[in-house]
């Protein structure tokens, strides 16, 4: 009986596909390929990761307070977070190798596809006073990275139990060889750019 359930949940789990996975192999795929002139379906460029990361500035030093961060990255994301330590002292910012000073997750596969249509289509609409992402974020090499200034923009975030509004920095990595051809990518895929 057991046996059963399980193949029959890991059976819907296979049937599962992304939302933003469909949109990209039914309408980002000929769009880009009319555009650019791919000769091969395996040049037109694609999400490969999304690395979301915070920094704990100052709250290094509170191990309750890094307890909370690491569970609203989770409930975000989905995903264990992993801590990030110092590599260097800095005096200056009482800062000592080896320190925790922030946390990351890096989303791929199935995750990634979730993690990025709840973020252009539920979490963005709710920044105040929202009139798109900057167009000029990428990096020369097809990675577009972007900042977000509170944590609560997303559902999953209880406005009471929050303890301190955190920012956190979203890089979006994909296999396009030009900003240009990454920013098509990404619109193609619902990316709310400026106009």
């Amino acid at each position: 009986m057991a046996n059963a359930k399980k193949a029959a949940k890991q059976e819907t789990a296979e049937k599962y596909v992304p939302r933003v996975l469909q949109i990209y192999e039914k309408e980002a795929v000929p769009a880009l390929t009319s555009r650019f002139g791919y000769k091969n379906p395996m040049q037109v460029p694609k999400l490969v990761k999304i690395i979301i990361s915070s920094g704990l500035g100052d709250i290094k030093d509170n191990a309750k307070s890094i307890q909370i961060a690491q569970n609203e990255l989770k409930q975000i994301t989905g995903q264990q977070p992993v801590l990030t330590k110092a590599k260097k002292s800095v005096a200056n910012f009482k800062v000592r190798e080896g320190m925790t000073v922030g946390l990351k997750v890096t989303l791929r596969g199935r995750m990634m596809y979730d993690f990025y249509d709840k973020f252009v289509s539920i979490a963005l609409p709710r920044v105040r006073d929202f009139r798109g992402v900057p167009t000029d974020s990428f990096d020369g090499k097809g990675n577009y990275c972007m900042g977000v200034k509170e944590q609560l923009i997303f559902p999953e975030i209880s406005y009471d139990q929050v303890e301190k509004i955190r920012g956190m920095d979203i890089c979006i990595v994909t296999t396009a060889k030009t900003d240009e051809e990454a920013r098509e990518l990404l619109r193609a895929l619902g990316m709310p750019f400026k106009k």
